[in-house]
């Protein structure tokens, strides 16, 4: 099972308003594992950044001046994704802003039913406590002390981590995964055959227990007629 654990910075919260998308950050799951393979680009939202917006990512007018157009990584990007399930925190907010990026291109819509909403599984497995990013990075033990400013890929980086406590806890290969390893090479490690362990007792520890039974015990059952 192939997912990919996507977010986005934009300039704004509102595509309608003429807001667009500045990065996209995006981590590839495999059965529940990361692969060590990501996707990120920075991209010229062809607008001026607004003060607030700068404020959250830190992406500025000259940062961004030289970066490629959505219309320049859009292939790339949709090639990541290929068919993969989308692991989305508050998915509506970057499919909103991804689907206005692709409709301005005549792409088709990324739809809904691609998405798992890591807010609605926080808030279904913790109602009524903080379903935000840091907050969750908190309760799972995450280290976010890399997260001065909102960053697409960092914020992916996490967001796989949460995604994994969520669904149940972190899987057995997450380490060696983390370290590049492939699927194939994560299977066979996890596939390991111990040798067999011997559990017949030695002519010694026999000997021993009778000895142990003959102080131990009087008149067994067992040497009754």
């Amino acid at each position: 099972m192939r997912e990919i654990v996507l977010d986005t910075e934009t300039t704004g919260l509102d595509p309608f308003a003429g807001h667009r998308v500045v990065e996209i950050g995006c981590v590839e799951l495999l059965n529940h594992v990361p692969t060590g393979r990501s996707y990120q680009a920075y991209i010229n939202p062809e607008r001026e950044m607004p003060e607030e917006a700068f404020q959250i990512h830190g992406l500025s007018d000259a940062f961004l001046a030289d970066k490629p157009t959505f219309r320049e990584v859009v292939g790339a990007f949709l090639d990541f994704l290929g068919e993969g399930k989308l692991v989305i925190h508050n998915a509506s907010f970057d499919l909103k802003f991804l689907n206005a990026e692709l409709a301005a291109l005549d792409r088709e819509a990324i739809g809904s039913e691609r998405a798992v909403d890591t807010v609605q599984l926080a808030r279904r497995k913790f109602p009524g406590s903080p379903a935000n990013l840091d907050a969750l990075c908190r309760r799972f033990g995450v280290d976010a002390s890399a997260r001065e400013k909102h960053g697409a890929l960092l914020d992916a980086e996490l967001l796989a981590e949460v995604y994994l406590e969520l669904m149940g806890g972190r899987q057995a290969g997450l380490e060696l995964a983390s370290a590049g390893r492939s699927e194939a090479e994560i299977k066979a490690a996890k596939s390991v055959a111990r040798p067999p362990r011997a559990h017949a007792p030695t002519a010694d520890e026999l000997a021993a227990h009778e000895a142990f039974l003959a102080e131990a015990v009087t008149d067994p059952i067992w040497k009754r007629d």
